[in-house]
């Protein structure tokens, strides 16, 4: 082994980079099945008032807030990418910190699936719809984003212990 750890690190960073091109790609297969089988049709109902799929072209952001704002979206991007990018290389590469790694991963991911679909088609591509709570229609990369951010927010508060924390926060 390395002594420097340059070599462990390298790893983890390629299985990260992986990991999220690995996610872009199944967020981008899904809309394009949506595309292809949901787009002028109507909805595809699996569970009767529960849960269906139904196309939704989203030009804002979560929840459709802030409609043809691209600007505003693309440096957003930019701007969690290069946040997501330094926390990463801030955490340890130890098994104890996979989990605030692998959040890191899912938020890059999500970020660029529906980053691509903004530079293509200035909107993206929303499909899922749980309707017995009229929750708005969303994506894969709006999962990866919102179970990554709800998992973060989790194991800053109730898994690592504040002194964990501080190396992690100092720039």
């Amino acid at each position: 082994m390395n002594p420097t750890g340059t070599q462990p690190r390298i790893r983890h960073y390629l299985s990260a980079v992986m990991l999220a091109v690995l996610g872009v790609m199944l967020d981008q297969f899904t809309k394009r099945l949506a595309v292809i089988h949901l787009k002028g049709q109507k909805p595809y109902v699996i569970f009767k008032d529960i849960f269906e799929l139904q196309y939704l072209e989203n030009r804002g952001a979560a929840f459709g807030l802030l409609q043809n704002r691209q600007t505003f979206f693309l440096i957003s991007v930019a701007v969690i990418s290069i946040a997501v990018i330094w926390f990463y290389r801030k955490v340890p590469m130890t098994r104890r910190f996979l989990p605030l790694r692998l959040c890191a991963v899912l938020i890059m991911a999500g970020a660029a699936g529906n980053c691509i679909d903004r530079l293509s088609q200035r909107f993206v591509v929303d499909f899922l719809y749980f309707k017995l709570i009229d929750f708005p229609v969303f994506n894969v990369a709006d999962i990866y984003v919102t179970t990554a951010t709800f998992l973060l927010v989790f194991l800053v508060l109730f898994y690592y212990k504040e002194e964990e924390l501080e190396s992690i926060w100092r720039i």
